[in-house]
């Protein structure tokens, strides 16, 4: 497909992939782009694929290109979905220049041992192919160290990496103009929060950076080509790396027989009284903790709760807060209440966590020993009172 000037998109679609990275569910599926600069001079590859579809993959370059050669193969991001298929494409081109920055030679030799040329690049490098003219940007641990982008300065085309992807395979077209985009957004912000979260600072850098550039079109590494919707994209990059949410709370517990889901309904019947609209309730057994992640990204509040397990926390609850504080955010607000039936840790564990995620702490803890009574049904009320009240404060 042809994108912009002598541009072509030849990515590929994982249709079957349960989980990406093995931790992180795929229910759309999930592409694998890659592109094609065929200029009249030179032709140059950014970034390649998932080395199980590299027959699909080749076929799709040979298609523009015919015999030609690729002159130059332009590695943005090292992570196996996109470099995999560095050794084959060396093997069918083995004239190939490989354009990457002193950190990406050092995975390339690590992952792939291949030699030949190679052009090693710095921060605002260019690279002249005839028409077409590319410079290249570091933008470290956006989301590994090695990571840069590569922009187009003749068509104002910005090959991002994994900077504004998503989750989801593209159903036929690619270009966001030419798509029914809507499953996208909420896979994006969850890819955001499971893939780049923790990196907030860099990304606020790689947008400054990137923020003088005349784009007209960003290409990422996942997802939709974004041409209509740029503003749009980089808005959310902008919002989501500032650690900015929404008014709104996620109630996450982890309950055996139901005890705990009960203070957890009584909370959240409170907060929607105390007129906040968006609460979302999460079974941390029964979600995968990247749905809870993404909403946690999405909403100011935070309320969780569980029952005592072996003297610890309920260990899906524990998995998830070790997720949470892994992605170190920031302008949240926390609540916490426990069970036990003979032996009280879980609102203490959960008074632990508090400290390592650093957000603050609303409201007093609620503890509940066996079944919910009438003056944990109280306290519970007060919880979701006190939160609701520092949201609309905080707004």
């Amino acid at each position: 497909m042809e994108l912009k000037g002598k541009v072509h998109y030849v990515g590929v679609n994982d249709r079957t992939k349960a989980l990406f990275e093995n931790l992180w569910p795929l229910p759309y599926g999930v592409s694998y782009n890659s592109y094609l600069i065929a200029d009249e001079e030179k032709v140059a590859l950014v970034d390649t694929v998932d080395v199980a579809f590299f027959e699909v993959y080749l076929k799709k370059i040979k298609n523009i290109i015919g015999d030609r050669k690729i002159d130059y193969l332009i590695i943005n991001h090292m992570e196996p979905d996109h470099s995999g298929s560095i050794s084959l494409i060396k093997q069918y081109y083995p004239d190939v220049v490989l354009v990457g920055n002193k950190k990406t030679f050092d995975m390339v030799d690590g992952y792939y041992g291949v030699e030949g040329e190679r052009l090693v690049v710095a921060e605002g490098d260019s690279l002249k192919l005839g028409h077409h003219s590319l410079r290249f940007y570091l933008v470290p641990m956006v989301h590994w160290p090695e990571t840069m982008v590569t922009f187009d300065e003749t068509e104002g085309v910005l090959f991002s990496g994994d900077a504004f992807g998503c989750f989801g395979a593209l159903n036929g077209g690619c270009v966001d103009k030419n798509i029914n985009t809507d499953i996208y957004w909420d896979e994006m912000r969850r890819y955001y929060s499971n893939i780049v979260g923790k990196f907030g600072n860099p990304v606020q850098k790689a947008l400054q950076k990137c923020g003088g550039l005349d784009i007209r079109m960003i290409c990422p590494t996942h997802g939709p080509v974004w041409e209509e919707k740029i503003q749009e994209v980089v808005s959310l990059y902008d919002r989501w790396s500032r650690y900015e949410g929404e008014e709104g709370v996620v109630v996450a517990y982890g309950t055996m027989y139901g005890n705990t889901e009960e203070m957890a309904e009584v909370i959240a019947e409170e907060l929607s009284l105390q007129g906040i609209k968006n609460v979302v309730m999460y079974n941390v057994s029964h979600t995968p903790h990247s749905y809870i992640l993404s909403d946690i990204f999405r909403y100011k509040g935070l309320i969780v709760g569980c029952t005592t397990y072996n003297m610890h926390l309920y260990p899906e609850m524990e998995a998830l807060l070790n997720k949470v504080a892994a992605r170190e955010m920031k302008n949240r607000m926390i609540g916490y209440f426990g069970s036990f039936t003979w032996a009280s840790a879980a609102v203490k564990k959960l008074g632990e966590f508090t400290e390592k995620l650093k957000f603050e702490v609303v409201g007093s803890p609620v503890e509940m020993k066996q079944s919910m009574k009438a003056d944990n049904e109280t306290q519970a009320r007060e919880l979701a009172r006190a939160m609701a009240a520092r949201l609309k404060e905080n707004n």
